[in-house]
């Protein structure tokens, strides 16, 4: 069975190797609301990583403004 922390620290790092800043990768690779695949095909489409974090960020995440 793969535990939760193994899953955020895959999380993480996916989003760090897609150039998501530190911060930004911690909060999203924790947040299960956070859809990991659609934030990955912004980036892969073209999307810079900090545009992508605004448009799929929690309505009250304050973070994805950097």
């Amino acid at each position: 069975m793969v535990r939760t922390d193994d899953i955020q620290a895959w999380r993480e790092k996916r989003l760090l190797a897609a150039g998501f800043d530190d911060r930004v990768a911690a909060d999203f690779a924790h947040d299960e609301a956070v859809d990991l695949h659609e934030l990955l095909e912004l980036v892969d489409r073209g999307c810079p990583p900090h545009l992508a974090a605004r448009i799929l960020a929690p309505l009250d995440y304050r973070g994805a403004s950097r």
